[in-house]
């Protein structure tokens, strides 16, 4: 991999603009990476679209988790 490159996947990676919305992202991206190593050597691609389905699944997560807490305030 060229040195620009990896610079570059390091700053996307890490200049998310904070920990919340890095949130998914890291482990995505180690993830993806990987696969994306085995097929035929695409692990930039693969992390950076890991870092996209890791963070979105996150973020789903995370909304489901708070539907689910907000009818039990209500209740009070």
């Amino acid at each position: 991999m060229k040195p620009t490159a990896a610079l570059l996947a390091i700053t996307l990676v890490l200049g998310a603009g904070s920990a919340a919305s890095a949130h998914g992202c890291i482990k995505g991206a180690v993830v993806g990476g990987v696969v994306g190593h085995v097929a035929h050597h695409h692990a930039l691609l693969g992390a950076a679209a890991g870092c996209v389905i890791g963070h979105h699944l996150a973020a789903k997560h995370e909304r489901e988790h708070r539907m689910a807490q907000e009818p039990a305030r209500h209740a009070r």
